[in-house]
């Protein structure tokens, strides 16, 4: 017996039926990796129409991204005292997020394909300059608490702390949670201010 299709509301999203296209697409990367990950399979499993993901989600690109970008959403802004420990946290649980879910396949996937699609690479952008507001965050913190060298341009910083992240990910070196500390305290030391 199949079930009944959801119900569209036109060009506005539907909560129900977003949550449920996200949630089916999670499912299907789980079980079947990326190449498992197609708009037909992701609308029969969600019961939506091939049309209403594509209006939403032009392309399957885009709905990988957005199922990236939802299961960030997870990830804790740690408050630890001191931007060392606020990084160690929250990298730490970004890279953990990388290695133990299917997100970091999709990130890189997504990585890949943006080196020969400018849509993807235009949505990569957008999505970045949305979502990497957590370490941004961070980052005011410490300058507040005057942990930043003077005159630190704390975006370039933000890129920095972002690319070397990314590198892990995309060269399968993600350090183990025993060396990540040491490796941010060499990401920080030419950003700290002095001692004293």
């Amino acid at each position: 017996m199949t079930q009944p299709s959801r119900a569209s509301i036109g060009a506005k999203r539907n909560p129900a039926t977003e949550t449920a296209v996200l949630a089916a697409a999670q499912d299907i990367l789980a079980e079947g990796g990326i190449q498992a990950l197609t708009m037909e399979a992701v609308a029969k499993r969600a019961r939506a129409s091939k049309a209403t993901l594509y209006r939403w989600w032009p392309s399957r690109a885009r709905l990988l991204l957005a199922v990236y970008s939802a299961s960030k959403d997870s990830l804790p802004t740690p408050d630890t005292g001191s931007l060392h420990g606020d990084l160690v946290a929250y990298v730490g649980a970004m890279l953990r997020h990388w290695s133990e879910m299917p997100e970091g396949r999709v990130l890189r996937h997504l990585i890949a394909e943006a080196q020969s699609e400018p849509a993807v690479m235009e949505a990569l952008k957008a999505q970045r300059a949305a979502r990497w507001h957590h370490i941004r965050q961070l980052l005011d913190r410490a300058a507040a608490r005057g942990e930043l060298a003077p005159g630190l341009d704390v975006a370039a910083c933000e890129t920095r702390i972002a690319a070397l992240a990314w590198f892990w990910l995309l060269t399968d070196t993600i350090p183990t949670p025993a060396d990540l500390p040491t490796e941010i305290d060499q990401l920080l030391a030419p950003v700290l201010a002095p001692a004293g």
